[in-house]
């Protein structure tokens, strides 16, 4: 490159970096009116955890009360939902926003989607509140507020809060990745207009648009309840970026250099090849009205509308995949190119073969699976190859590189176990006393499977646990009624093994009049 075009280029790139450095100054750590650090919270945060990680009666999460701080959300809140079963009272949500009661909150629910519920943030643009703890609460009622609806709760829980606004923050009224993205766009746009070089064009817009999702439009998850994301940020940036070049470099050998070489019609090249690669690195947005959270079976048989839309994406990929075909077989390159895919197809074959791991095809391997197929000039391809490079791109900078193969437990994460339920016998009640009591015995855990003890909810709160090893001197749980309490309460029961608790019994319900309802089968 003649020197001339190299001090362009490199006035270039510094502007590009500065442009896009200012905006992230807002993530910088920020006091409240009281002189504390205002907390950066991700979409899932909650005061409370998930199943019994309170630990007993909730002491691991307290405070319950008389306590407060300022909190700083981000956009695009709405797009998280739970993806596994939670429980609120007789319940299980899945597939929604966590967010319980209306006004006043109950602890668990996602503290950013109760904010824009409440109107204090907004999904766009994120922002600034404060939350309150105050303790417990009866009756959390349900309704739809800012396209968030919450859920109801009919009876008590020991924490619940509630959100205002906090003028004195300096929050900033825009989240940064709107400054971002158009910056993004035009400086990527301005650069592939006026290169020819496929290497130029091809690795600065690589690392431009990763360190565009990595920043601004999906980051990944910083530690919790931190003053400021970005050391976070830039650990994680850092640290996947090496990685992330070098397959940048093997997919421009294979695939991309033989796309871009040679190609003179620029602004073909910067709407297809490029307009392609936008797209799909902001995947979380373009691909967001597919029901489908992750491609598994089990949230394909689950999710409402899953199966249809996997359909409509089988039927488009068989039509691409048949159009690439006949191209390559008029370039005579099919056989190599049958080769190739018959090695991935053997590939795929050993690993779903190997035991005790699930294949899982991630952002990145399904790029590896699909860029071969795109590695020829015509219109098509340039919008498909820049597509696959940006699901790559967003799956490395928003989540990492993830084991193709994977033990079910990691693929689990917070999901049931599918275990063994207790057998609940059908509990004594004891009305006549000031106290109304009621007593939940249990069958031991059949012969041949080995259990550590049993853990006990009410509402949603664990309040007993009882381990086999110590005999049957206690193998009762009495709970007591509070005086005149007119709310139902809802037991569930689990059993516990090598520290952990497995999944938890559908819930009984001891309503208000007295009487029990036995779990559903």
């Amino acid at each position: 490159m003649p020197r001339r075009k190299a001090g362009i280029v490199a006035v270039f790139l510094a502007l590009w970096v500065v442009a896009f450095s200012i905006p992230l100054s807002s993530s910088r750590a920020i006091k409240d009116s009281f002189g504390q650090d205002v907390m950066n919270l991700d979409c899932s945060d909650a005061l409370w955890e998930f199943k019994n990680d309170c630990g007993l009666d909730g002491a691991d999460c307290r405070p319950f009360t008389n306590s407060s701080f300022s909190f700083k959300c981000p956009a695009n809140c709405m797009a998280h939902k739970l993806l596994n079963p939670h429980n609120v009272g007789p319940q299980e949500i899945v597939y929604k926003h966590l967010v319980v009661g209306d006004g006043v909150y109950r602890g668990d629910s996602m503290i950013c989607a109760a904010a824009i519920h409440a109107g204090i943030v907004t999904d766009l643009s994120g922002g600034c509140g404060r939350i309150h703890r105050i303790g417990q609460h009866e009756r959390f009622n349900s309704s739809t507020k800012n396209g968030v609806e919450s859920i109801s709760f009919d009876s008590y829980f020991p924490l619940s809060f509630n959100l205002t606004a906090d003028p004195s923050l300096q929050c900033g009224k825009r989240d940064p990745r709107q400054i971002l993205l158009p910056t993004s766009l035009f400086f990527t746009t301005i650069f592939s207009i006026f290169t020819t070089s496929p290497e130029w064009q091809f690795f600065v817009s690589f690392f431009g648009i990763f360190a565009h999702v990595s920043f601004g439009s999906d980051p990944p998850t910083t530690s919790r309840h931190v003053a400021t994301v970005l050391p976070d940020r830039i650990s994680m940036f850092t640290g996947r970026l090496l990685p992330a070049a070098f397959c940048a470099v093997v997919m421009y050998w294979i695939a991309v250099r033989r796309t871009l070489t040679g190609l003179k019609a620029q602004f073909e090249k910067t709407v297809l090849w490029l307009g392609g690669f936008w797209f799909g690195a902001l995947s979380n947005y373009t691909f967001a009205w597919m029901p489908i959270q992750r491609l598994t079976a089990h949230d394909i048989e689950s999710q409402p509308g899953a199966k249809p839309a996997l359909a409509l994406i089988l039927t488009i990929l068989a039509f691409v995949m048949a159009k690439q075909v006949y191209f390559f077989w008029l370039e005579g390159r099919l056989p190599k190119f049958l080769a190739l895919y018959a090695l991935f197809l053997l590939g795929i074959i050993i690993g779903l073969s190997i035991p005790g791991v699930d294949l899982r095809i991630h952002h990145y391997i399904m790029t590896f699976l699909l860029i071969p197929g795109t590695s020829m000039q015509t219109r098509s391809s340039l919008f498909y190859q820049g597509m696959v490079l940006g699901l790559f791109v967003n799956g490395i900078a928003r989540w990492g590189f993830d084991s193709i193969l994977q033990t079910p437990d990691a693929l689990r994460e917070d999901g049931p176990f599918n275990s063994l339920l207790p057998e609940i016998a059908k509990p004594i009640l004891s009305t006549g006393s000031f106290e109304p009591s009621i007593t939940f015995s249990w069958l031991f855990p059949p012969n041949g499977t080995r259990f550590d003890g049993i853990s006990a909810l009410v509402n949603d709160v664990e309040r007993y646990r009882y381990y086999f090893a110590d005999g049957d001197s206690d193998n009762q749980f009495i709970w007591m009624r509070k005086p005149k309490l007119a709310l139902p309460e809802y037991f569930r029961f689990a059993y516990m093994k090598d520290g952990v608790t497995l999944d938890y019994t559908p819930a009984g319900t001891w309503l208000a009049n007295g009487t029990f309802l036995m779990p559903p089968q």
